[in-house]
């Protein structure tokens, strides 16, 4: 340590430099680091709705929907016309309305009544669709124009394209909250205007660091572009309280400032080391999680704290022996006053706190199992416009969610007996097939591929499935399990199930798993 104290000391200049040139060409490239929204991307390769949905991309040319586009007031004529006007979007796809399921030259009178209210309700349109991932602020945005005030859209793609406008502002947000109370509480418990000034700068350099070396990792996902600098700057910022209250201490006792930086730094180097490696170990063991979003937030978080490590114990005493006069000049009088005889009076308190604390495990232990885990982005405020659109046409047109079933082979007679027993099922409101949208009757290979590859491939047939539920939560898991093993009695582990609830049931499954 005598060695790195000298030559931090004697290149004090250049460390300051370098460090900061370094900052500024990572706070540029922070924004060129590709930000991941779907969480689907980071659930294992061999989870089910990933298999799933591989196979799917594979077999079919469609996708499972992500977005209902609500149209008010219409007749079926110009519901016909906004989907056209919806399938001219660059990056929409698979838009499917009442049209795809039954034909419009019958009266709809004659027909199911569950099936033609999943799409066309007291003279509203709802139409599904897909859009393109990565694009989904353009394409919902121009969908907003197209739609208008009077009309609504929902979906996991709009929830996506609300949270990348989210981010950064939600980020600064916290960052603009959690700053002056670090501040306020530096300077209440420091003796120097400018000293809490150092502190940040030494962790604020590490952080935007931090976001600009993810460039060389590829791509991050959100939560980890928006949790884990302010996770970074609380849990090593008493790396530079440490050391600088080291320095202070030895200035006191009358050390020229480079004799007091280079006895702070060996001092409090073990104090340093043993807290980021305590951290550093603890942020390891979410790399080890089978939800990879524990690798992407873990590598990140590690790499903070290293960088975290290194600016404390290389930048921060270059920049305060750079700086140290201005520490001296913006000295005050202490703010609160030293908490003398607290020791004793701790010990005093023993034997009752410790009662305290064994009692409080057991109910804390019985209410952690009660806890509600959300795993997709949940309800968004209905203060916004993504929250009222979705308040809207869930009034009109219910919960409402899909699913994709994909059966081996195209066996219409087995396909037909396990569509009647899905009917059967609470919360499913309706099922298309090919069965059910052209007839069990008609040979598939009489038909024109136009119509036959919406239901079949060369080794999968597809069923959709509209359940009567939200996206997550106890009822739409326990669909997504009842379709599963109905499917099963019929085709056996040869089945596949897609959506935005098998995904969440996926992750929630990981989830247990893994604690």
């Amino acid at each position: 340590m005598d060695r790195i104290a000298n030559h931090i000391i004697t290149y004090k200049k250049r460390i300051v430099i370098s460090f900061f040139v370094i900052t500024i060409i990572s706070a540029i490239a922070q924004f060129f680091v590709t930000v991941n929204y779907n969480m689907a991307d980071y659930l294992p390769s061999d989870a089910p709705s990933t298999i799933a949905m591989n196979v799917m991309e594979e077999e079919f040319d469609g996708t499972v929907p992500n977005a209902r586009v609500l149209i008010n007031n219409v007749s079926v004529q110009e519901a016909l016309r906004y989907k056209e006007n919806l399938e001219a979007i660059d990056g929409v796809s698979d838009v499917m309305w009442l049209d795809d399921v039954i034909d419009l030259k019958v009266p709809l009178e004659i027909i199911e009544q569950d099936l033609i209210e999943s799409y066309y309700l007291n003279e509203n349109a709802l139409l599904s669709l897909s859009i393109r991932e990565g694009d989904e602020v353009r394409i919902t945005n121009e969908i907003y124009d197209l739609i208008g005030e009077d009309n609504a859209i929902e979906g996991e793609a709009v929830d996506t394209a609300f949270s990348q406008q989210m981010t950064g502002s939600e980020s600064l947000y916290a960052a603009m909250l959690l700053v002056p109370m670090i501040i306020l509480i530096l300077v209440i418990s420091t003796n120097s205007w400018v000293e809490p000034v150092f502190f940040l700068t030494a962790i604020g350099v590490s952080v935007l660091i931090n976001l600009g070396t993810n460039l060389f990792i590829g791509e991050v996902s959100f939560i980890t572009q928006s949790v884990s600098p302010i996770l970074q700057l609380a849990v090593s910022l008493d790396y530079a309280i440490f050391l600088l209250h080291r320095f202070s201490d030895y200035r006191e006792q009358n050390y020229r400032p480079e004799e007091a930086m280079k006895l702070a730094i060996k001092k409090a180097f073990p104090a340093i080391a043993a807290s980021a490696a305590t951290t550093f170990f603890g942020f390891m063991a979410l790399t080890l999680m089978s939800f990879e979003i524990g690798a992407d937030l873990g590598l990140n978080l590690l790499k903070g704290i290293v960088l975290s490590f290194i600016s404390v114990i290389v930048f921060l005493p270059a920049l305060t022996l750079c700086f140290y006069k201005w520490i001296d000049k913006t000295e005050h009088k202490p703010l609160i006053r030293p908490f003398r005889n607290i020791g004793s009076n701790v010990l005093k308190g023993r034997i009752p706190v410790l009662i305290i604390v064994l009692v409080m495990i057991v109910p804390a232990f019985l209410a952690q199992n009660n806890t509600v885990f959300t795993y997709g982005l949940g309800e968004q405020p209905e203060t916004t416009r993504v929250g009222s659109d979705s308040r809207e046409i869930k009034e009109t047109f219910g919960e409402l969610t899909q699913m994709v079933l994909l059966t081996p082979g195209s066996e219409i007679v087995k396909e037909v007996e396990l569509i009647q027993e899905l009917k059967q099922l609470n919360e499913i409101k309706s099922v298309i097939a090919y069965s059910e949208a052209v007839s069990s009757v008609i040979p598939p290979e009489y038909l024109d591929e136009s119509i036959t590859d919406e239901f079949f491939s060369e080794n999968y047939s597809r069923i959709i499935i509209n359940k009567e539920t939200a996206a997550e939560g106890d009822v739409a898991f326990a669909v997504v399990e009842a379709v599963q093993e109905k499917a099963s009695e019929y085709y056996g582990d040869d089945i596949l199930l897609l959506g935005e609830s098998v995904t969440l049931y996926d992750m929630k499954t990981l989830h247990h798993k893994t604690t």
